[in-house]
């Protein structure tokens, strides 16, 4: 299972805002500190702002925070939220299949079960157990 850049950068921003629960931490701090592009940055804080996981505030004093407590946020809603569609495989992406097994092969079972599998674990994990099992996170990202 790979995910994308995007869901990469989504989870990692949240960890750098976990880790910086008491201010608001702006789109080109957390751009330099992960040396991510400000402009993508900016995307992948839309999602998560979409996803309800964070909050963005204009002006003097604006920034990026948390939306929740980070632990009311799971790992697998995350990748749920920035991986719509999990396609492992491409049967198993809506509309893209194009294989002459369609319908009638195995392996699509066996990858939706692989799936879930990878969902459940990550479901198990929320952004408070990720911050807190680093000690040391909380210099890194100041």
């Amino acid at each position: 299972m790979r995910l994308s850049d995007h869901t990469d950068y989504g989870l990692r921003l949240l960890v750098f805002l976990g880790a910086s629960t008491d201010r608001r931490c702006s789109a080109a701090e957390m751009a330099r500190r992960y040396g991510i592009s400000y402009t993508h940055v900016q995307k992948v804080v839309q999602s998560l702002e979409a996803g309800g996981f964070v909050e963005t505030f204009r002006g003097r004093g604006g920034g990026v925070s948390l939306a929740r407590s980070p632990a009311d946020i799971t790992i697998g809603d995350v990748v749920r939220a920035l991986e719509p569609h999990m396609g492992i495989v491409r049967c198993l992406q809506p509309g893209e299949s194009g294989c002459v097994l369609d319908g009638g092969c195995a392996l699509t079972g066996a990858m939706v079960r692989a799936r879930n599998a990878f969902m459940t674990e990550l479901d198990s994990v929320s952004l408070d157990e990720m911050v807190g099992s680093s000690p040391g996170l909380v210099q890194l990202v100041r």
